[in-house]
């Protein structure tokens, strides 16, 4: 237990400063592409926040965590209603924040089990104290999955849109953020009907919670 405790906290220590260039997902989606006889495609471009556009920031707060400059890591009201919806037998949805997708990207497995929630919740906490806000997303838009061995926002742009993250448009960004419930069936390169729908409704949020987002990086700037 010590030894557990004891790793699992320096490793998140040595990520609040480090770049995290390779993740469980990574290695775990190489297995599958070998077991089903696929190529082997890992596209992983990591780069700082400041190399990122803000606008993507903003897209993956409207879309997946509006309270994501608020909470301490779980918003308590998205889970009771996921848990509701899933009793009354409507349509799964997640109720998991940005802080807790990134504690799942960048520590463990994707396959969703009690036992994997156990340690999303462990990690999670560690990570809202040892990291700040601008960290926690720093290492999501890096890590998460963006498309069929596409990890990061700079691996996606370059890909899907021949450009940097840093001049990735408002609307690019949205049409991103609207994957991301499931990057391996929705794509951002050969959007959908579905997908141009869901990239409006995330630019109309975008307008709602951008300033939040923009407060909070004026008041680390200021520290």
């Amino acid at each position: 237990m010590l030894l557990f405790f004891g790793s699992t906290i320096l490793v998140v220590y040595l990520y609040r400063y480090m770049p995290v260039y390779y993740t469980p997902l990574m290695g775990i989606r190489a297995w599958e592409q070998h077991s089903e006889g696929e190529p082997l495609k890992c596209s992983h471009h990591w780069v700082p926040l400041d190399s990122i556009t803000p606008y993507m920031a903003i897209a993956v707060i409207a879309s997946e965590d509006q309270l994501f400059t608020e909470h301490n890591g779980f918003d308590l009201k998205a889970i009771e209603q996921a848990r509701k919806e899933a009793k009354e037998g409507k349509r799964r949805r997640g109720g998991s924040t940005i802080s807790q997708q990134t504690a799942k990207n960048a520590f463990l497995w994707p396959h969703s089990t009690w036992t994997r929630k156990g340690f999303e919740t462990y990690f999670t906490l560690l990570i809202e104290w040892m990291w700040d806000k601008g960290r926690i997303m720093e290492v999501y838009l890096n890590s998460i999955e963006m498309g069929p061995g596409i990890y990061g926002v700079e691996a996606v742009a370059r890909e899907h849109f021949h450009r940097t993250a840093a001049t990735l448009s408002r609307e690019q960004c949205a049409l991103i953020a609207a994957t991301l419930p499931n990057p391996r069936r929705f794509s951002s390169r050969y959007p959908s009907a579905y997908m141009r729908k869901r990239q409006r409704q995330i630019l109309q949020q975008m307008r709602y919670v951008e300033h939040f987002w923009k407060e909070w990086k004026e008041s680390i700037n200021k520290e």
